[in-house]
């Protein structure tokens, strides 16, 4: 078992050491303050028209994203009711979570270095920012994380990861995340 107090994730090490002093260097920042660092990721996963089918599949795909995480995920539910798709008000049809701090490190070490090499045909991935210095991008099957044991898996979900940053500008989060080895295809 791993100390608590003196652990430290191996991304969050190499941030304080090579890639703050990089960015610092790159974008000619005259204050510490001024560098990007990296201050959530969020995950999710849509169930859709499954989980109002049956909705094991909801509490399934909760307990998949509560092991991808290694943070309890929580239920998404539809705020309204739609007739024609049998869908009611407050049924639970996704799942997400929200990673901060040495979890957050963590997840990213096992997407940027496990996760995205596993994906089928994997040519990188599209620098999708949103204008403010967030990043979004999207799986299609979630069984690319080690954690899920694909013979016990009854649905493969899609899923959405979104790595918000402190970044002013989109060229400043992607040195940012080029600097963990997000593999971009551009």
């Amino acid at each position: 078992m791993l100390d608590q107090a003196t652990y430290t994730p191996r991304l969050k090490t190499v941030y304080a050491d090579t890639i703050r002093p990089a960015l610092k260097e790159e974008f000619s920042y005259k204050n510490d303050m001024q560098i990007p660092s990296l201050e959530k990721i969020v995950l999710n996963i849509g169930c859709g028209a499954a989980a109002v089918r049956d909705s094991k599949k909801a509490k399934s795909a909760i307990e998949d994203l509560t092991k991808i995480a290694g943070q309890q995920a929580v239920g998404t539910k539809a705020r309204k009711s739609h007739a024609p798709f049998r869908l009611r008000e407050g049924m639970i049809i996704g799942a997400k979570v929200t990673l901060r701090g040495d979890r957050m490190f963590e997840f990213l070490d096992r997407l940027v270095t496990i996760a995205l090499p596993r994906v089928r045909d994997f040519r990188g991935v599209k620098p999708s920012f949103d204008g403010r210095g967030n990043f979004a991008m999207g799986l299609k099957e979630h069984i690319v994380f080690p954690e899920i044991d694909f013979d016990k898996v009854d649905e493969n979900w899609g899923m959405d990861i979104v790595i918000t940053t402190n970044a002013n500008t989109d060229a400043e989060a992607k040195s940012l995340l080029k600097h963990f080895n997000m593999p971009f295809n551009s």
